[in-house]
């Protein structure tokens, strides 16, 4: 079997940027002060998510929380927004990487006059946590010396409030519309300007220095200031933590250290307190370059949850789907099993949409927060929560009394809506008959099925759900089948395809012979031809003009391989999709750019790291299938 590995301790920044020496002013970004998704890292600390920049510079950080107001916001504002930068004086080199099995980052900067290497942390406590926000940053110099501009700046909470300056007698704080934070550092810098709001200064890394900088940040609570020594210490007990949970993740499956990678991105995205999962840490990162396709993902969506589910338990990373699957369940009984597209992390309903006046990111606009398809009707996320629980209890779980009861009343109302029309699995306002929708209610009803017969399921509903189960399965065949394409197709009445249809797969929609040729008919038609892969798929026809190609559809499309019984087609997809992919250690954004490879959408993505992991886990299955058989 042909497989890929990254090795753990050093991941590529990818093809022609291992080495970024740059011309003086030292600048990875643009004109307009926009650097590319691919040269950002992702720190977290089970709340919060910090976004840093492979120049040093913390871009973008909610507090408390993922879906909280950014302190930082340089990433949607690159002139006016906040940020924490450390970045060399002068042209640098940068070289880039995680700690082995950790999501604390290194990253080395080597100039003419020496080397310096600065370790980011956002830092957790001896039993998990920390009360408290902790962003350390380690400096050490590693060879010669490096003068470094030091820049705090907090932002405006995406154009929400006016952040001012107070002398306290611990020392100064920065107040921001409730957060309240605090510069910590050792007194090695020699401050250049400092006002209101900015403090900029300048620290000199020399051979054998160490110095620790840190940002502590809390929200309409007390404010901790704990000593330097043992912030410092608290990195490498981060990064132990880190270790000791990947450590113990069960990775049997091909592509192990791209596994790995993945299952440390998605638990970056569990939101501790609640057990939710945010699709991505991010806002209005655009699907195109200056396109309007800028969406807030700072939200939990129900399918991406119960997909989530599914690639934890695929890795052994039992407590994280069990505190997933208990949040997703308690949220949807909190709304009275009212199934709803998304949820805010702490379980109400996500907010509405709201356009700000920000520049966006690389000028796309509008900057959103809130999310408008919270709203939408979407079929298919019945069945992403009953097969959510299938697989639950096939993993040797057990359901309780109050879980079966909603999941029993899940299936009788997916009974009755299963006709309608909805927007989509793409959130699409056009409402259709969409095929991927009628698939997801034939799963959720057939695996009512299965557990009910499983004893799993108390209901006198089990031959009305066998029913509307078969009339789903002949309606689709008879109304969402194109000969001509020899492909199911996007909804009813079109000749119009979808790679979401690859999910049918997994789901074991009955028809295997019909999915392979839809398989087949995805490939041929959604492939972007500037892809040198061929490997990367668009989402459904018509989106070369408006976005790039979607990264879980490629790996989706690999499950279709594995599963259907192409395990050479799917190890090549594989292949071709790690390429497209390759860099950024290993962090994957919603989207790929034609062409450039550049990397689109927010991040990180859910979908793709969890596409990532249950398409590396089919060939793994696969493989053992054909080894069995031999």
């Amino acid at each position: 079997m042909t497989t890929t590995s990254l090795p753990p301790e050093v991941l590529p920044l990818g093809a022609g940027r291992e080495a970024l020496l740059d011309s003086d002013p030292p600048s990875l970004r643009d004109e307009g002060g926009t650097l590319p998704l691919e040269l950002y890292a992702a720190l977290g600390d089970g709340r919060g998510v910090a976004v840093v920049g492979a120049d040093g510079s913390v871009d973008w950080f909610g507090v408390p929380g993922m879906d909280s107001p950014p302190l930082f916001d340089r990433l949607l504002d690159p002139e006016h927004g906040g940020r924490f930068s450390i970045t060399p004086e002068h042209p640098f080199s940068v070289e880039r990487r995680y700690r082995p099995d950790s999501n604390v980052l290194e990253q080395v900067f080597t100039t003419r006059s020496g080397r310096v290497r600065i370790t980011d942390s956002l830092n957790s406590g001896i039993s998990g946590r920390l009360p408290w926000c902790e962003l350390a940053r380690r400096v050490e110099g590693l060879a010669g010396e490096v003068p470094l501009m030091v820049e705090v700046h907090p932002g405006r909470r995406l154009d929400g409030a006016s952040p001012w300056r107070e002398e306290t007698g611990q020392g100064d704080v920065l107040h921001i519309d409730g957060v309240i934070a605090a510069l910590r550092h050792d007194g090695g810098l020699e401050t250049i300007v400092r006002d209101d709001v900015r403090t900029l200064a300048r620290l000199v890394a020399r051979e054998g220095s160490r110095t620790v900088i840190a940002v502590l940040a809390s929200s309409d609570e007390p404010l901790i200031l704990p000593p330097l020594d043992v912030i410092d210490r608290r990195i490498d007990r981060s990064d132990r933590s880190w270790r000791e949970w990947s450590g113990d993740l069960r990775i049997s499956c091909a592509y192990p250290a791209e596994v790995r990678r993945s299952a440390l991105a998605l638990k970056l995205l569990l939101f501790s307190p609640t057990g939710a999962i945010a699709a991505a840490a991010t806002t209005s990162l655009p699907e195109r370059i200056g396109g309007a396709k800028t969406y807030d993902y700072r939200y939990a969506w129900v399918r991406d949850v119960a997909f989530t589910i599914k690639a934890f338990l695929r890795v052994g990373a039992t407590e994280e789907a069990k505190a997933a699957f208990s949040w997703l369940t308690a949220t949807i009984g909190r709304h009275d099993g009212d199934l709803r597209t998304m949820y805010a992390l702490e379980g109400s309903l996500a907010p509405a949409e709201v356009e700000l006046d920000l520049p966006g990111y690389g000028g796309s606009r509008p900057v959103r927060t809130g999310n408008r398809a919270r709203d939408q009707l979407q079929l298919s996320i019945y069945g992403d929560v009953l097969q959510t629980a299938a697989l639950f209890v096939e993993d040797g779980h057990v359901l309780d009394l109050v879980t079966r009861k909603l999941l029993a009343d899940l299936a009788d109302r997916c009974a009755d809506l299963w006709r309608k029309k909805d927007s989509g699995i793409w959130e699409l306002e056009d409402e259709q008959h969409y095929t991927m929708s009628k698939i997801g209610c034939w799963t959720a009803l057939n695996r009512a099925v299965q557990l009910s017969d499983a004893g799993q399921i108390q209901s006198n509903q089990k031959h009305r759900w066998q029913r509307e189960r078969d009339r789903i399965r002949d309606w689709i065949d008879r109304e969402c089948w194109s000969e001509r394409k020899r492909s199911y197709t996007l909804h009813a009445g079109t000749e119009k395809l979808d790679a979401a249809l690859m999910l049918a797969v997994p789901f074991g929609f009955e028809r295997r012979d019909r999915l392979a040729l839809t398989r087949d008919a995805v490939h041929r038609e959604l492939l972007d031809p500037a892809d040198a892969n061929g490997a990367c798929i668009h989402r459904y026809s018509g989106m070369p003009a408006e976005e790039g190609t979607f990264i879980a559809c490629g790996f989706w499309l690999v499950e279709a391989y594995a599963l259907l019984g192409d395990h050479a087609g799917a190890v090549r997809q594989m292949d071709g999709m790690l390429r497209a992919c390759g860099g950024n250690l290993g962090l994957y954004t919603e989207m790929i750019e034609p062409g450039t490879g550049r990397m689109l959408g927010n991040l990180p993505q859910a979908l793709s790291h969890l596409a990532l992991i249950l398409a590396a886990d089919a060939i793994g299955r696969r493989h053992a299938e054909n080894r069995d058989e031999g």
